[in-house]
Parts: structure tokens; C-alpha cells; sequence
């Protein structure tokens, strides 16, 4: 299928690889392909890109390098990260606190940890989206040992007041675990400033590869993870099997050009969300999911009255944008994010996220409003 004349503008997917990081990675496939743990030339040129990889991540979220360990990704991280500290903190308690909009590569774990014996308390949201910190502080018992939230919600791009939090739990002497996902790379991330002890995210989401990720576990109180996986002592025993070096380097690459653009890039992308915004804001029967809080400068979400969501993507012919549900296979549910929020199965089912990136550009923006503006005046029309 081409995709000549396509605006993409769902970069909360995934976003495309930076020719520049691309140009990093390429000797790592040929010249430069040793193993990272053998103990030789080829071994120690690779052990270098991928320790200067670490150096570049670690600089774009400020903290020390010792602290990032590589993963395949976010979801595997957040696995290493949950199962690992909380089955080594069984004789403290069994306690978790989480939010009804984390991600899936959350929930489902938790839902694991629940057949464990463990007790989870899912956080409600309001019509925003904001957890109410005065439940978070009532839903901790004697037995809490985790609070896991999000940075950015994934859909709405909705920001956690994520320094706030941290104090609240360490108050209750608690660890924190944030999905850091969406927003490294797209806002500013000061680990050290936000004093939290476990994070996750990835670098398919910054223009980086995919099939690489990180889990940060803070030094600072000194946390022990619990081993889950077998069979290697790389990434100090963390994450054993052969490390990918081309996409580590790809991924430092990624956070080095994150480092330098991130707040110009933050601003461009802004003005451009709002310009989008403002246009759709005079659709009738069109709503802004979110839109008074705190974001991410490139996310929108917007759900539209009255209109068939199994309709609505599929009259897109030059939009690629996502639907504001999770599909599996021929099934499609409302998104749990939107129904956390209060909208109804049928407005859940008539929304969709846009979230933009680098590529995007002011015409795309005005192509975007456009279409959106005329497939959602036709469906209408048809309806009526």
C-alpha cells in the first residue's frame, strides 16, 4: 500500500527513524557488528558505542548512567521493573496503587500481580483526566509498597503532576514507578529533580528504533529488583541475552538529538497543536478531550457527537491518525481512557488521538483541519 500524499500524525505510536540516527546505527550491522560481551577489538568497539549510548540517555533525563539499564522496549522494562520489585518486597507488604488510564503495558501486569496475591487500588480520574491526590493519599494502607504512574497519558497527553506525587509516596514510605514514555523526548525529564525510583521508556517514540527501551531504577535509596529473567549476565544481571547494539546506539543517538532540539522542537509542535485546536475547536458537536490541562505540546484527542466511530476513520483517505480505542483483531472496544474519564461507550467509540512530530509541518496542520472539518460534516449530513 503507498503511502505517497499521507500525513502521518501518529507520532504517539511511533515516529520514524532520524536519517542522522539511522547514519549512527549503520556501522553496528557491518564493520562494527562484534558481540558487546566478548573480550576482544570487535567486543570492546561494540561495549563502547553502547556504553556511550548510556552516557546519552541518561544525560537527556539528567541522571547517573550506572542507573539506565537497556530493554527491548518500555513494555519488557516495565515488567523487570514491576514483578522485580515487588516480589522482593513481599515481607514489607503486597500493596499497589495505580490509575484507571495507565497504559496496558501496566495494567495487564498488574492484573498478574492480582493473581499473585497481590492487592491493587486503580485510582479514578475526573472528566480531565487528574487523579485526586487526596484519594491517592487515602488508597495507601500499612502494606503499600508501590505507587506506578504515568508521566504522559499516552492518549490525551495529560501530565501527571509526577514531583507532587513523588513526595506523597515517599511521605507514606512508598517507592514510585512512572511510565515515562510519552513524554521523554517530547518534554523536558529531570529524574533527579523529580525524585522518583523506577521509570521506563523507549526509544521508538523519539525517533529512535524499535526493539530498545530502558528502566531506570534510582541509586539513590539503593533498590534491589528481584531477578525475572535467566540465562546471562548482561546489563548487570538485569536483562540477560545479547545485547542490540545498533539500536542502543540508535537510541543514544536519538537522546543526544532530543537533548539539543527538545525545547525549540517542544515549542514549534505546541504552536502547531493550537493552530489544529482552535480550527476544530468550531466543528459543531467536536470536543477537545483534556484541553484546560497540562499536555504534551504535539497530542490532541477529540471526540465527536453523534457520529459512527466505525464510520469515522475509515472516511480519512490522507489522515493517519489513531482511533481513540484499542482494536484487537475484529473487535473494537471503547478506549479505557476516555470511559475512565466519563465519556460513554458511543463517544469513546467516536474519537481519535492526533499527535504530531517532527515531519509535521504548518500545511499538514491545514490539510488536517480541512478534511477532519469535511468527513465530519458529511457523516453528519448522511445521519441526519
Amino acid at each position: 500500500m503507498s503511502t505517497d500524499n499521507k500525513i502521518y500524525l501518529d507520532h504517539n505510536a511511533t515516529t520514524p527513524v532520524e536519517p542522522t540516527v539511522l547514519e549512527a546505527m549503520l556501522p553496528y550491522f557491518t564493520e562494527h557488528f562484534g558481540n558487546a560481551g566478548s573480550d576482544h577489538a570487535f567486543g570492546w568497539y561494540a561495549e563502547d558505542g553502547v556504553e556511550t549510548a548510556r552516557m546519552q540517555v541518561a544525560k537527556l533525563v539528567n541522571c547517573r548512567p550506572v542507573e539506565i539499564y537497556f530493554t527491548s522496549g518500555a513494555t519488557e522494562a516495565a515488567n523487570l521493573a514491576l514483578f522485580g520489585f515487588c516480589e522482593n518486597q513481599k515481607v514489607k507488604g503486597n500493596h499497589i496503587i495505580t490509575c484507571k488510564t495507565e497504559h496496558k503495558a501496566i495494567l495487564e501486569p498488574m492484573e498478574e500481580l492480582e493473581r499473585r496475591g497481590f492487592a491493587v487500588t486503580y485510582l479514578n480520574v475526573d472528566g480531565e483526566g487528574n487523579i485526586d491526590l487526596h484519594q491517592l493519599e487515602e488508597a495507601f494502607t500499612p502494606k503499600t509498597i508501590l505507587v506506578s504512574l504515568m508521566y504522559a497519558n499516552n492518549e490525551t497527553g495529560l501530565i501527571h503532576p509526577i514531583k507532587t506525587i513523588a513526595d506523597i509516596v515517599h511521605n507514606r514510605n512508598a517507592a514510585l514507578m512512572v511510565d515515562m514514555t510519552q513524554a521523554v523526548g517530547k518534554i523536558p525529564v529531570d529524574l533527579k529533580n523529580l525524585d522518583i525510583d523506577l521509570g521506563v521508556f523507549s526509544a521508538h517514540k523519539m525517533y529512535g528504533p524499535k526493539g530498545v527501551g530502558a528502566l531506570y531504577v534510582s541509586k539513590k535509596k539503593q533498590l534491589t529488583l528481584r531477578k525475572t529473567l535467566f540465562g546471562g549476565n548482561q546489563e548487570k544481571g538485569m536483562r540477560p541475552g545479547t545485547l542490540n547494539v545498533p539500536g542502543i546506539v540508535g537510541f543514544g543517538a536519538a537522546a543526544a538529538l532530543a537533548t539539543n532540539e527538545i525545547i525549540e522542537e517542544g515549542n514549534r509542535l505546541l504552536k502547531l497543536r493550537n493552530r489544529l485546536e482552535n480550527q476544530l475547536s468550531k466543528v459543531d458537536g467536536l470536543q477537545i478531550n483534556g484541553q484546560k490541562q497540562d499536555r504534551l505540546p504535539n497530542t490532541t484527542n477529540i471526540s465527536i457527537h453523534g457520529i459512527d466511530g466505525s464510520k469515522l476513520l475509515r472516511q480519512f483517505k490522507n489522515l493517519a491518525v489513531s482511533r481513540g480505542s484499542a482494536c484487537n483483531a475484529n473487535l473494537v472496544s471503547p478506549s479505557h481512557v476516555l470511559k475512565a474519564m466519563g465519556h460513554s461507550d458511543e463517544l469513546a467509540l467516536s474519537s481519535i488521538r492526533i499527535s504530531l512530530g517532527r515531519q509535521t509541518t504548518e500545511q499538514d496542520i491545514d490539510n488536517a483541519i480541512e478534511e477532519i472539518s469535511s468527513v465530519v460534516d458529511r457523516l453528519k449530513t448522511v445521519s441526519l
